[in-house]
């Protein structure tokens, strides 16, 4: 397959290498076009005021093209202009970090997804549960990744979805095993930390957490948090159905 590889932590991260080595292992033509720096939490944003440039990555065992733009960007310009036929799949990922419940709304990695998605391509985001793997080796969760694409019927989903992904914080043979589950309804609480720079003006720093007791059985956060590898179908259509059949007699 050709596929499109793209994520939100950058072109030089883990995650993306690791999933990049283990797709060419599987024998797929990988065409890498991810953002020059970190893009977490950009959701489906994108460059407009300003050109968008880039910069090629020419590596032993690694070949991409570094953007000075969002994830959306990266796939806009990739599918509209650089590449030179449309890929057969997108992939958004490995991210550092887990894209679950409200982390949706605002993911790069989901935004990236998304965009590919809403041209009809078979579309995955995914990501693994620690903003920190350090030393750990990630080529075994994207081994699985790229098994588990194959595996997909795309045909028995709807047009324009995205497979959500996330693997736990464990290493993969303590996995336990592959759940398709809903999206949380739970939602950050969130708290500032301010601090002082050294002239003495505020800043802020966003921490928080989703309070444990808010998030429902059977969940994709509750079956990431029991050690489960989960999958979650996304799509995008935000029209309320209920809010569009109790306004439908109103009138200018």
């Amino acid at each position: 397959m050709d596929i499109l590889l793209t994520n939100d932590d950058g072109i030089r991260a883990k995650g993306l290498r690791a999933l990049y080595a283990a797709l060419v292992e599987a024998g797929h033509t990988v065409h890498v076009v991810a953002p020059m720096r970190q893009q977490s939490g950009v959701g489906h944003s994108l460059t407009v005021f300003e050109p968008v440039r880039a910069m090629e990555f020419v590596e032993p065992e690694f070949r991409g093209l570094g953007v000075y733009g969002t994830p959306t960007d990266c796939v806009k310009l990739a599918l509209g202009h650089l590449l030179p036929r449309r890929p057969d799949m997108v992939i958004s990922g490995i991210n550092a970090g887990h894209n679950v419940g409200p982390d949706i709304l605002y993911s790069g990695t989901v935004g990236a997804a998304t965009e590919a998605a809403h041209e009809d391509l078979p579309s995955i985001a995914v990501s693994h549960d620690c903003h920190d793997p350090g030393d750990a080796d990630l080529i075994p969760q994207a081994r699985h990744l790229a098994s588990l694409a194959l595996r997909v019927d795309w045909s028995r989903l709807g047009h324009r979805r995205v497979l959500n992904i996330n693997y736990p914080a464990c290493p993969l043979d303590r996995a336990k095993g592959l759940r398709v589950c809903p999206q949380t309804s739970a939602v950050w609480k969130n708290t500032y930390t301010e601090r002082r720079d050294p002239r003495g003006a505020p800043y802020w720093w966003l921490e928080g957490e989703i309070p444990a007791e808010t998030i429902e059985a059977g969940s994709d956060k509750d079956m990431l948090n029991r050690g489960y590898i989960v999958l979650t179908p996304l799509r995008f259509d935000f029209t309320d159905q209920a809010g569009l059949q109790a306004l439908k007699d109103m009138s200018l």
